[in-house]
């Protein structure tokens, strides 16, 4: 991907694994611009850094000629779009997000994590490893880090580069990782692979382009047909049989600490500086990986406790004696499963009112029944509408649909506008109480509006 004027132009920057890549390029000195439909916070913050952004599908507004154009295009963006259409059409050379990652990643030993759920978390766990330790890494990451304030670092002196390996549209296949977690392959994005099967077999494929090292949550193995010649490791959050395992977890309301079972020994008295149980078995994975590349048992052990988290991944946002208030990205049943799960055992007294934002017609409708159950868990439910991204409505599908599933009494559907004054009402009744919002669409654009209620209530 060169070219004499090193001019590059993304289609749908603000995505963040594109706005990663824009960030990437324009570090090298390229003239980078790009298009998406919506500004936010993260398109904002590229055109402060010197990128070129619009928002209209307008081939007018193209900052570059076309012909011969490096493109990065993500498939979020559809290909019926005038812009695409045509760059296509006027000689431009248009690839795939995953492509580009894939040769800029080939350059360097790329340490990957991939999986359903979970992989923003590890991968940026595992970047903040390396980057506090003697050994150092570049990172193209799917989150914000909260230590870095960027999902781009970049360390000219180190060989290693940590990925986020995405499964959609079978993103992952062009890379090819040198070592690699998997953290679990429960079905997703069935709109691309049809099967459950079919998401299986295309980790199996993924697994395969590992040379060197292959983690895998325990318990995988029973799931995958492993072919790859990697040598092989398993990792748990408490099961001793696996490699990398946690004992003498000590679980208090807003602290988390354990041991850390490895091959060569023990780290003991590990404590999180995101205390969440879910990033139990997230740090031990991403430990596992760095001290397989040679971070030492001591620099685990501060960087875990130094670790600040990623942008919208079980974010508090208000804690006091009286309310709580976490934002966490979870958009899959099991993702929200593990969610809720953390919050039980952080505040294991306190009500429970949980927001939830459904992301895609096609996963609700597919995941509808695994939805209702895990939002039944909570104590009380409100559903927005569905967030529809890249979709078109679907007959019959939307969250009228999936609040009738939802056992709960305590259940309501809300508009945006009105979620922020009810979600307060509700809390004053409950405390002291967990407020959660969840969901993968915009519901985040609402959460300085909900922290600032929450902390006037109680101020």
């Amino acid at each position: 991907m060169t070219d004499t004027d090193k001019q590059i132009f993304f289609l749908g920057i603000g995505g963040i694994g594109m706005s990663a890549l824009a960030r990437y390029f324009r570090h090298e000195g390229y003239t980078v611009a790009g298009y998406d439909r919506t500004p936010s916070d993260l398109t904002h913050a590229l055109e402060s850094e010197g990128i070129s952004v619009f928002y209209d599908d307008n081939v007018n507004l193209l900052p570059f000629a076309p012909d011969n154009l490096p493109v990065v295009w993500t498939p979020a963006v559809p290909t019926d779009t005038q812009l695409y259409q045509y760059l296509q059409s006027h000689g431009a050379h248009i690839q795939k997000r995953a492509q580009a990652l894939g040769q800029i990643t080939s350059l360097k030993k790329p340490l990957c994590v991939a999986g359903t759920h979970g992989k923003t978390t590890t991968s940026t766990i595992l970047a903040h490893l390396l980057r506090q330790s003697h050994i150092g890494t570049s990172a193209f990451l799917g989150g914000l880090s909260e230590n870095y304030h960027t999902n781009l670092l970049l360390d000219s002196n180190s060989p290693f580069v940590v990925v986020e390996a995405d499964e959609f549209d079978r993103s992952f296949h062009h890379l090819r990782p040198f070592m690699s977690v998997v953290t679990s392959v429960d079905p997703d994005h069935l709109d691309i692979y049809g099967t459950p099967e079919a998401y299986r077999e295309s980790f199996e494929h993924y697994c395969s382009l590992v040379s060197d090292t292959l983690l895998l949550k325990y318990g995988l193995t029973d799931k995958l047909h492993i072919g790859s010649n990697a040598k092989l490791f398993t990792y748990s959050a408490e099961d001793n049989r696996a490699d990398y395992f946690a004992a003498n977890i000590i679980a208090a309301e807003g602290s988390l600490s354990f041991d850390l079972h490895h091959p060569n020994g023990v780290i003991e008295n590990i404590t999180l500086g995101v205390p969440v149980w879910v990033n139990i078995e997230n740090s031990i994975a991403a430990a596992a990986i760095a001290m397989l590349n040679g971070v030492t048992p001591d620099e685990v052990r501060t960087g875990l406790a130094s670790f600040a988290g990623v942008h919208r991944r079980f974010n508090i946002h208000v804690q006091n004696p009286q309310i709580t208030y976490i934002d966490d990205y979870a958009h899959h049943p099991q993702e929200i499963a593990a969610s809720i799960a953390s919050v039980r055992k952080l505040y294991p007294t306190r009500h429970f009112l949980g927001i939830f934002q459904p992301h895609l017609y096609t996963r609700t409708r597919d995941f509808a029944d695994e939805f209702a159950e895990v939002l039944s868990t909570l104590d009380e439910v409100i559903l927005l509408p569905i967030y529809p991204a890249r979709e078109l409505p679907i007959p019959g599908i939307d969250s009228e649909m999936l609040l009738g599933k939802i056992s709960l009494r305590d259940k309501h559907l809300l508009s945006k506008q009105a979620l922020v004054a009810e979600i307060a009402e509700r809390a004053r009744k409950m405390v002291p109480v967990v407020v959660l919002t969840i969901g993968a669409g915009d519901i985040d654009r609402l959460v300085p509006d909900i922290t600032d209620k929450l902390n006037n209530m109680n101020g």
